[in-house]
């Protein structure tokens, strides 16, 4: 089973220029290949998102603007990490629990998904969460 030392900080390969900084993402720089790609903004000050585990999918979340917290919960252990550099992604691996709040205004998260959507692999409830965990 996955824990919150599954979940790792990736630093994203950065270009720095006079004219604006480029990050890419590509070849290994993810252990997964991207199916799918949303973000989060707008999100009203005071409102979170998340709330979910997956069964199988995996997730790099990006503040490619701003910042915001991400809580993360293995069924047994909580931690909390802040992103806030555009170059600096959060792989979130199956198995974990994760609710975002703390939104700076305009922040964007940038979300790649290891697989498109599927709402049999969302665990939406957190005591449905703690007993797939044991």
């Amino acid at each position: 089973m996955t824990t919150n030392t599954d979940v790792q900080l990736i630093e994203i390969p950065k270009i720095c220029d006079s004219r604006g900084n480029l990050s890419v993402i590509e070849g290994d720089t993810l252990p997964f290949v991207s199916k799918r790609v949303y973000y989060l903004y707008d999100v009203p000050s005071g409102s979170e998102r998340g709330g979910h585990a997956h069964k199988e999918q995996q997730e790099l979340l990006i503040a490619v603007s701003g910042s915001f917290d991400v809580v993360l919960k293995d069924g047994s252990f909580e931690k909390i990490i802040t992103l806030n550099k555009p170059n600096i992604g959060l792989l979130i691996p199956t198995g974990i629990w994760r609710e975002l709040e703390n939104f700076s205004s305009g922040s964007v998260c940038l979300v790649l998904a290891s697989d498109e959507f599927d709402e049999e692999d969302y665990i939406r409830d957190y005591r449905s969460f703690k007993l797939f965990k044991h």
